[in-house]
């Protein structure tokens, strides 16, 4: 019985939450191995909606659902989230939904701190989301960040709010602003704290127990490949690894234990916020795929910019994040185009490349190389089987597995969770 790894194989916004929903229906645990409350996505089950950003999907369906130790915690936004999904009847409670004890908790200092950084930027913005995400990984890193675990000792909480405040509040004095105070601080993790606690333990013992019973395991990540802060287009990417290895790492399971690796494509090209995007389309055909693609940020709200299926890139993701097959989503978002077109390589001062250099600058410059093929009049929306596509979308899957060198093991053809073609079954052994 094989264990599962969803993974973004763009630049998020893949369409992971439909995909992660209809695996945790068969999955026994769901385990969240990195990101913050800035990864969001949207399930829809019969006639509910439910918006996640911190929980992993399993919590809607009932399963036992991990928040891992490479996951940053707001508190509060956990809170809030499980309040949320509690009013739409969803039962949250300690015995269903674990906390790694030694997670990252993300304060309202680094809010803060990400605000005042981002202004400072000026027009060279990041695109953050201004959750402090960046910021709690930094002091992760720092070896200066409070855990849940030290939640539970008021002297060593106390101690750890000085040391991080003696770093902070030396930038705050520097850029003119505020310090922060430590009784304050103090104050507030107190107040949260019994209201957190009895969620947190040792989700590694727990999640090994789980693979020794022959469990199955999905592990859910955010975000995508090509915002990894190793792999993707840095400086403009998420402060954590976002592939597939950061699975093992993040939630304290070993590599071995990982499994197949899902990852997730949509049948164009999506990003939120700045960076480099070679196949962006600033026409009416970008209009159009962001228009029958919804295409809003799950937690900002943020419109995304829109553009083709660009195959060099997610053939890097696969390679970078061992991927071993995609599921394509939102294929009927092109249904009724007449041509559509593929990036199957790109363009830099007259040199051909089959890959996204790791220079900013290069980054930007690339031009895409096009490949058009036809497209199809009929709709694709609602199809659960090969049988019921029309004969171009059936090669244009297959042109993207020839590009991206990889299998497409799943197609996805609306947002209702059944309307799925599976090719091949990831937990399968």
């Amino acid at each position: 019985m094989s264990n599962v790894a969803v993974v973004g194989a763009q630049w998020g916004d893949e369409g992971k939450g439909k995909i992660v929903d209809w695996l945790a229906a068969r999955a026994d645990v769901v385990v969240r191995f990195q990101g913050g409350h800035n990864a969001g996505h949207t399930l829809v089950v019969g006639e509910e909606t439910y918006k996640l950003s911190l929980l992993p999907s399993g919590v809607v369906r009932g399963q036992l659902s991990i928040i891992g130790n490479g996951v940053v915690v707001d508190p509060w936004a956990l809170l809030a989230e499980i309040t949320q999904l509690q009013s739409q009847g969803v039962t949250v409670t300690p015995e269903q939904l674990l906390l790694s004890d030694s997670a990252v908790l993300i304060l309202p200092l680094h809010q803060r701190l990400d605000g005042i950084r981002e202004g400072q930027r000026g027009d060279r913005k990041l695109g953050t989301t201004g959750r402090g995400i960046g910021p709690a990984y930094e002091d992760k890193a720092g070896r200066r960040a409070i855990r849940v675990c030290d939640l539970t000792d008021h002297d060593v909480l106390k101690q750890k709010i000085a040391d991080l405040l003696a770093h902070h509040n030396a930038y705050l004095r520097g850029v003119g602003e505020d310090e922060e105070s430590s009784d304050a601080l103090l104050a507030k993790l107190q107040q949260v704290a019994p209201l957190i606690l009895p969620f947190a333990g040792r989700s590694w013992a727990r999640l090994d127990d789980m693979r020794r019973r022959g469990r199955r395991i999905l592990f859910e990540g955010a975000q995508a490949a090509m915002l990894d802060i190793d792999h993707g287009t840095y400086p403009f990417v998420t402060s954590s690894n976002t592939v597939a290895g950061q699975a093992a790492t993040g939630s304290g399971i070993g590599p071995t234990a990982i499994g197949y690796v899902l990852g997730i494509a949509k049948a164009y090209t999506t990003r939120v916020g700045t960076g480099p995007f070679p196949t962006e389309l600033d026409d009416e055909i970008g209009t159009l795929l962001g228009e029958r693609g919804h295409e809003f940020g799950t937690v900002t709200g943020r419109k995304r910019r829109c553009g083709w299926f660009d195959a060099v890139m997610v053939r890097q993701a696969i390679r970078v994040g061992g991927v071993s097959g995609i599921a394509l989503t939102k294929l009927d978002v092109l249904d009724g185009l007449e041509e559509i077109k593929v990036c199957v390589g790109y363009s830099l001062n007259g040199e051909k490349l089959d890959y996204l250099p790791a220079n900013p600058a290069a980054q930007a410059a690339v031009q895409p190389v096009y490949e058009t093929v036809e497209g199809w009049s009929e709709s694709t929306r609602g199809a659960r089987s090969w049988a019921q596509l029309p004969a171009n979308a059936i090669k244009y899957i297959r042109r993207i597995e020839e590009l991206i060198a990889a299998p497409v093991g799943m197609v996805s053809t609306s947002p209702e969770r059944e309307d799925t073609i599976l090719v091949q079954d990831p937990f399968a052994d």
